[in-house]
């Protein structure tokens, strides 16, 4: 496994048979098999938003193993057959109904409902693999604090992204690394999975689909130990997509100013002392917890 350390973000290439990581784990006595792998035994907790995915969420919940222990649907008002599928699926899945409107609305009312040790977030289009769900499981049980996938790692991908989003993904990226000293390699992509304890430090209140980068945003500005794992990317199997690239790529913007103390003088300050050959440079952080 090739570990690359920037900063407190740590960027993982997860080989077929991942290695327990050198870090002190308090209940080493008690571990449990998740997905193959050997991990420290906590709960998992999987948020699912949903809103009239009939035809995608049965492929979803198929993929899905036993080992997580509690799957949460958020049901944005959905008017098919959504929920009716997914219990014949999964009859053991708690459905939630969604307060307020927008993903990140759906996710907050999903975090606040979970009860796992870890809460792991993904879509219902089919676009997302749950069988990636224990590479983020492993790191979580093993010294990390939040863990988000990365299209643009080797062993990640992705089999829908545009050129025009790809673009916007990589200046919105380029803002955030050079505004949080940074060496993140994806930035919009919601696959994600932190610790539940920590709920309360991402302090999440995005509505929209900038929810992503908000948690980003804050998971480093608590100091969290984070990590980037490969995941691929497919395309949505049936439907199409609430994304609006150019309406949700401001709002991602400004979630990521707004999260800095400087906002947008302090960039523009940034990139111009750059640009004319000096270099200035932050104060490291402390390294995790």
């Amino acid at each position: 496994m090739t570990d690359i350390q920037t900063n407190d973000v740590e960027i993982m290439s997860v080989p077929t048979q991942l290695p327990t990581a050198a870090v002190h784990d308090p209940i080493e006595h008690r571990r449990r098999t998740f997905g193959g792998l050997h991990v420290p035994a906590s709960t998992v907790s999987l948020v699912i938003p949903v809103r009239n995915e009939a035809r995608n969420i049965a492929w979803v919940l198929e993929q899905i193993a036993d080992d997580v222990d509690e799957i949460i649907l958020v049901d944005g008002d959905s008017t098919d057959a959504t929920l009716i599928t997914a219990c014949s699926y999964r009859p053991d899945i708690r459905v939630v109904p969604q307060d307020g409107v927008g993903k990140g609305s759906a996710l907050r009312t999903g975090f606040r409902a979970a009860t796992g040790d870890f809460i792991v977030m993904m879509d219902a289009d089919g676009s997302m693999s749950p069988q990636e769900i224990r590479h983020y499981v492993h790191f979580l049980a093993n010294g990390y604090d939040f863990v988000k996938g990365s299209r643009f790692i080797g062993g990640g991908g992705s089999l829908d992204i545009t050129p025009f989003r790809r673009l916007g993904n990589r200046f919105l990226l380029g803002v955030f690394n050079s505004l949080y000293d940074a060496d993140l390699t994806d930035l919009c992509y919601g696959f994600c999975a932190f610790h539940r304890r920590y709920l309360e430090h991402l302090a999440l209140s995005a509505t929209g689909f900038e929810i992503e980068a908000e948690m980003t945003v804050h998971a480093m500005q608590a100091g969290l130990r984070i990590a980037e794992v490969p995941s691929l990317e497919m395309p949505r199997r049936s439907g199409k997509s609430n994304l609006h690239a150019i309406r949700d790529g401001i709002r991602v913007l400004r979630t990521v100013l707004r999260g800095h103390r400087s906002g947008l003088s302090g960039y523009l300050a940034q990139t111009l002392s750059h640009s004319s050959g000096s270099q200035q440079l932050g104060q490291p952080r402390q390294s995790s917890r």
